[in-house]
């Protein structure tokens, strides 16, 4: 296993534990994260989004295959099965992450799922009917950049 393949193992293992410090830790200070929810956090809202998340996750289980190198980037695949807060509703989603790193941290992040099945899991009948509509999509956009506002509004730095 590559250095890189093992900074990802390691962030991946501190989500199944639900250490948010430790995945903070393996960021860039200035790294940029992107997700079809988040589509583009900087800086400190990578760390902050990750502290609401697993807070706000109180059953969430994650797994993960083992990171793979291809060329300048970390490939790792994982799934989050969890009750979305907002609905009670439970989600089981599957994700795609590409994961660039520089000098022992990680500087881009992009998760890539599909934005209409989360929807039709944490939304019910609104998610199945409406959810592959930019409308609702930008809507729980909007929602979420809401919440993370207001999160690191009461969680600081």
């Amino acid at each position: 296993m590559t250095s890189n393949e093992q900074l990802v193992h390691h962030f991946y293992t501190a989500f199944q534990r639900k250490d948010w410090q430790t995945m903070v830790a393996t960021y860039h200070p200035e790294a940029t994260f992107s997700d079809p929810v988040f589509p583009a956090l900087h800086g400190s809202e990578v760390g902050a989004m990750w502290h609401m998340l697993i807070t706000a996750g109180t059953d969430l289980q994650l797994d993960f295959k083992e990171p793979v190198t291809d060329g300048e980037t970390v490939i790792c695949c994982w799934r989050a099965r969890y009750t979305f807060s907002k609905t009670g509703r439970k989600v089981d989603n599957h994700v795609v992450a590409t994961l660039y790193v520089c000098d022992g941290k990680i500087t881009r992040h992009q998760d890539v799922f599909d934005f209409w099945r989360w929807c039709r899991m944490a939304l019910g009948l609104t998610g199945i009917l409406l959810g592959w509509t930019s409308l609702v999509q930008e809507k729980v956009r909007a929602m979420a950049r809401k919440n993370l506002k207001q999160f690191m509004g009461k969680n600081p730095a």
